[in-house]
């Protein structure tokens, strides 16, 4: 009963239907504009390069820390030129500002990224997860490959590791996921 009610907990939560009722809040993106024709995006790009160019001023070229800075100045450029073409949205400080109210015309400032994150860090958790069970299967040598890595077993594991949501999903309908009742400790009260 516990496993259904589980279950249903985590598609309710994943399909946002949510316990509450209360009314979805709706952003105001007047004082927003795209960073490409925003004057205080102009502006600060224009501040922080001429930042820059006051530092060049004091090297002789052909220094290493004349090109240095030539080479910042540069990729300052290339990043306020690849904001400015890009669809985000610069408030009145000249800054881009990330939308996260869950639109899918600003899923790639926020929810992309953030899904990617949660993938990457479940594969880190179920390899080693799978890693750390399978060392201690063997009790004499468990402790030392928990300090010393073994790095063909633990590449195996990482190969096989993408797949890690449909193995944690198997591993819930097997019941193998979730630790036995009288497992867990619970406190005296």
């Amino acid at each position: 009963m516990q496993r259904l009610f589980a279950l249903i907990l985590v598609i309710c939560l994943w399909f946002g239907a949510g316990l509450t009722t209360a009314p979805a809040a709706l952003a105001d993106f007047n004082t927003l504009t795209p960073c490409g024709s925003s004057s205080a995006y102009k502006d600060r790009q224009a501040t922080t390069v001429s930042g820059l160019q006051e530092r060049l001023a004091k090297y002789n070229a052909g220094t290493p820390q004349y090109a240095a800075l030539e080479n910042t100045i540069a990729k300052t450029n290339a990043r306020f030129a690849s904001y400015g073409s890009s669809s985000l949205l610069c408030g009145e400080d000249g800054l881009p500002h990330l939308i996260t109210d869950g639109r899918w015309s600003h899923a790639g400032d926020f929810m992309i990224p953030g899904l990617m994150f949660l993938y990457i860090t479940g594969w880190i958790g179920w390899v080693g997860r799978d890693y750390l069970r399978a060392v201690r299967k063997d009790p004499d040598t468990a402790c030392q490959k928990e300090i010393i890595i073994d790095v063909p077993l633990a590449v195996k594991f990482m190969l096989t590791g993408f797949i890690w949501p449909l193995a944690a999903l198997k591993e819930f309908g097997t019941g193998e996921l979730l630790a036995p009742d009288k497992a867990v400790t619970v406190s005296p009260r």
